[in-house]
């Protein structure tokens, strides 16, 4: 039976599509980090460099160098000043710790005396030994993650050349995916092996969970989070900026929120007799706190991405395990691009291909 040549060549030429790519993938992993915030960037910031280049019209490279400086002094020069002060915090909080001056273990124990006698008689008679077993191993787990974030943030330092020149690159490429990302986008699209209709509606979710997570979610874990330090420094905790960069950080997830941070804090400053302290933190985490989220994000994000709010928790709680800060949006991405997937074959299944015209309102 002869052999069909086009079906080997196109085969071959498939074969080497994969491989070159798996080879660059391989190559640039270092930076890969760097780009995808680069990319993140230019997705965010790309209506701002049409503002002007509407103003430049022949002049990219002028309106791409305007939106980086802007980038750069508006977002980039303050996360790196607030970045420092927190390293700052963190790294003597790990001190501490490391020298018993902080002692989680202590402080459950304050909590456990000044609770009711029969709720602590309860707890005693909860199992793991009572309630020392648990205390220390919840001691242990918060020891054990304050420690590891004041590492890493000691490692930026540490690997500060590393940290320069993937900062760099990142700069870089911005620069560029700006300049070109309205050329680009639409050639990536047009390339991929998939319907016009269906790439399309891909695209068009990519951005708008890009976008939406940036945007909302973003601005309001800053938001909540520099709430909850102001309130932390306002009651005379130490480190309120690193608690208030947790609680930033806390408020990525749905359903928790930044109470698993203020709540606690509450509950121990009220056990230990600081009344008003404590109804400040409670105050502050229901009335600011809270309702900053069901106030900026529907204005920020103006219209929803379509992924329940479980799936979001888990896809983010996945992403930032497997990718650190990036899984911020890595994780959610995934998650929107799998139910849109496949709604796709769904629909391809019930009612022939995805037309162009069945885009609108898919994602409103």
């Amino acid at each position: 039976m002869p052999i069909n040549r086009h079906r080997v060549e196109s085969g071959g030429f498939l074969a080497f599509l994969v491989l070159i790519t798996v080879g660059l993938a391989m190559i640039v992993a270092g930076f890969i980090g760097s780009l995808l915030w680069a990319a993140l960037a230019a997705i965010l910031f790309q209506p701002l460099f049409q503002r002007f280049l509407t103003e430049w019209p022949t002049r990219r490279n002028a309106a791409a160098a305007m939106t980086l400086l802007i980038i750069t002094v508006a977002v980039v020069i303050p996360a790196i000043v607030l970045a420092s002060l927190i390293i700052d915090q963190a790294a003597g909080v790990y001190t501490q710790i490391r020298t018993g001056q902080v002692d989680f273990a202590a402080y459950f124990q304050q909590v456990h005396d000044a609770l009711p006698a029969r709720l602590q008689r309860f707890l005693d008679s909860s199992g793991l030994s009572t309630f020392e077993r648990a205390q220390a191993r919840a001691s242990r787990a918060l020891a054990s993650s304050t420690s590891q974030l004041a590492q890493q943030a000691l490692s930026i330092g540490a690997n500060a050349a590393a940290f320069v020149l993937a900062f760099g690159v990142g700069l870089y490429a911005t620069f560029f995916l700006l300049r070109d990302g309205d050329r680009i986008g639409p050639a990536i699209v047009r390339a991929l092996p998939l319907e016009p209709a269906v790439a399309e509606r891909l695209s068009a979710k990519l951005l708008l969970v890009v976008r939406a997570t940036i945007k909302g979610s973003g601005v309001v874990a800053i938001v909540q989070g520099a709430l909850g330090a102001i309130t932390f420094w306002i009651v005379g905790l130490p480190a309120a900026l690193l608690w208030g960069m947790m609680m930033a950080i806390a408020s990525l997830l749905p359903a928790i929120g930044p109470a698993i941070i203020w709540g606690p804090v509450a509950v121990y400053l009220l056990a230990t007799g600081a009344i008003w302290q404590a109804a400040v933190v409670v105050a502050s985490g229901m009335l600011l706190i809270g309702l900053a989220d069901n106030i900026l994000r529907p204005i920020l994000v103006g219209r929803d991405t379509g992924i329940p709010d479980w799936l979001v928790l888990v896809t983010t709680l996945g992403g930032i395990q497997i990718m650190g800060l990036s899984g911020i949006v890595v994780g959610p991405l995934a998650g929107a691009l799998f139910i849109t997937g496949w709604q796709i074959l769904t629909e391809q299944r019930l009612g022939g291909h995805v037309e162009p015209e069945q885009l609108e309102g898919d994602d409103g």
